[in-house]
């Protein structure tokens, strides 16, 4: 559960540096792609917590 984050901690500080790239066409494709991969990141994590508590 460490590893996955890590994973989204790097995800959102990679999603930060292209916010703020304003008008960069490029930054924004990957800005959309990343909060996508935030979005299952989380999933994953809700998973794994859920499983960590039943334990």
């Amino acid at each position: 559960m460490k590893k996955l984050v890590e994973q989204i901690v790097a995800t959102a500080e990679a999603l930060k540096a292209d916010i703020v790239k304003e008008g960069n066409k490029a930054a924004a494709a990957r800005a959309r792609k990343a909060t996508l991969q935030l979005e299952k990141l989380g999933k994953e994590y809700r998973k794994a917590s859920i499983a960590a508590a039943k334990k």
